[in-house]
């Protein structure tokens, strides 16, 4: 029997191990997360474990609403100490669970615990977390330079000021590139509440009186501009669903108008809109080099009464298949018909589409880079281990996984970078099994350009970091 998370954790063969140690210890490029570039810049520091570990995590409090835990103690009015405590009750029930390997890792690499975190160890783990933390070299920035990180893409809306990256960009203490991400949900979404509201503040940031679909698009390009004049290189789209419908700029210049009044538009119309913009900004991501990243497939804020409560972001979205495999086909045909299809990658929260992005990306690959279209690593509820391999396995048989971009972090928390070492354990582990089995010879050089790479030169080359 194996001792629970020892150095060969999730690496079952002599040859998983082997490759394993040829990339453990490369830089970090987390190239999409939802960390505040603002706490970064004020290198923040956190008053106890709950802060950096609890707060605003809502995969933990989906953890604990599943046994039952109050809400007092998840994202009420709880202490600090409450909350920790209450987590550590539930968490050795969590077997099977990647919060429990996720959980292990942090305790292990940033407070340098090695046992088990249970309501029997919770008050040890407190005092010993706490006491760490209030080394001066444990705020935001010492935990970034620990991990090793190199790049940081954060997520960003196009009102944005981006004040902070510009700070963080001329700071010569702090090496660690944080760049934005455009993220211009907001301002498709007109069929969502709070768009007008926000279409005004476009308005005023961009100094643009936004009245039909020209004077949108250009506020949206000037935005991009100085997204890009601050350093961006990666832009992104959550979409709840997968669609197309190509609409004329005059129809959709009338949807503009009509919502602008205050008058609902139907489903159609709304996606008519989003489909003309995207075709859009795909052509301005083209101009700048700019990567476009497309989430889909989410059902966001099922829970009618707690979206009241708590709002949006709390741990209550849920995975939406929608069977928009012809859609999603068909925007980018469009795109690379009109030769607009800029570095892309997608990401589908239903894991039964794997295959489909698989063979997907093959039918669009440019001549330009390697593998220009991505599957992207396994997203949110799939970032387990079964998902990761599954992902993993269905690239590697019906794309090229030498040629992938990596693991990522999508998280709000500065102690996720462990995510990364949870990747390339179990990538390593797939890349000997191969090995062990036959199926790929020994050539430890090989693997090794294939593990680096993934783990983290794909990703360089592919966001021009080199």
């Amino acid at each position: 029997m194996k001792k629970f998370m020892d150095k060969d954790f999730l690496l079952k063969t002599k040859s998983a191990k082997k490759i394993y140690n040829t990339c453990k210890d490369l830089p970090i490029i987390d190239y999409h997360c939802h960390v505040s570039p603002k706490e970064i810049y004020l290198d923040k520091h956190f008053s106890s474990i709950t802060e950096v570990w609890l707060s605003g995590d809502h995969y933990k409090w989906r953890l604990m609403r599943a046994f039952g835990i109050n809400e007092y103690y998840i994202t009420g009015n709880a202490t600090a100490k409450e909350k920790f405590l209450a987590f550590a009750s539930v968490l050795p029930k969590a077997i099977g669970n990647p919060m429990y390997h996720w959980c292990h890792l942090e305790l292990k690499k940033y407070f340098g615990y090695d046992g088990v975190l249970n309501a029997d160890t919770a008050e040890t783990v407190w005092q010993l977390a706490n006491q760490k933390l209030a080394d001066p070299s444990m705020g935001v920035r010492g935990i970034i330079n620990k991990s090793n990180v190199k790049f940081i893409g954060t997520t960003d809306d196009p009102i944005d000021d981006l004040i902070y990256h510009k700070k963080l960009s001329e700071d010569k203490d702090f090496s660690v590139i944080v760049a934005p991400s455009f993220r211009p949900d907001k301002a498709l979404n007109v069929d969502k509440a709070g768009w007008i509201d926000y279409i005004n503040k476009l308005s005023t940031v961009s100094n643009v009186k936004i009245d039909g679909i020209d004077t949108l698009k250009q506020a949206l390009k000037d935005r991009l501009d100085y997204f890009v004049k601050v350093g961006c290189k990666a832009t992104d789209h959550g979409l709840d669903y997968a669609f197309y419908n190509d609409l004329s700029d005059k129809d959709a210049d009338a949807v503009i108008k009509k919502a602008l009044k205050g008058k609902p538009v139907t489903k159609e119309e709304a996606e008519g809109l989003k489909t003309n913009l995207l075709v859009f900004l795909a052509g301005e991501y083209c101009k700048h080099g700019l990567v476009m990243q497309i989430h889909y497939n989410c059902i966001r804020n099922p829970n009618t009464k707690m979206m009241e409560v708590l709002g949006p972001d709390t741990g209550f979205d849920i995975i939406g298949p929608n069977n928009g495999s012809r859609l999603i086909t068909a925007l980018l045909d469009k795109l690379y018909y009109l030769d607009i299809l800029p570095r892309t990658v997608l990401y589908s929260l239903d894991g039964n589409d794997n295959a489909f992005l698989d063979t997907l990306i093959g039918a669009f690959q440019g001549t330009d880079i390697a593998c220009k279209i991505q599957h992207g690593s396994a997203w949110w509820f799939n970032d387990h281990k079964l998902g990761m391999e599954a992902q993993l396995l269905s690239l590697a048989n019906l794309s090229a996984l030498g040629n992938f971009i990596g693991m990522l972090t999508d998280s709000r928390s500065f102690l996720s970078y462990t995510r990364h070492e949870y990747f390339r354990r179990i990538l390593c582990n797939v890349l000997g099994d191969f090995v062990e089995n036959g199926e790929y010879p020994k050539d430890y050089k090989a693997l090794t350009d294939i593990a680096q790479g993934i783990s983290y030169y794909n990703a360089e080359k592919y966001f021009g970091l080199e």
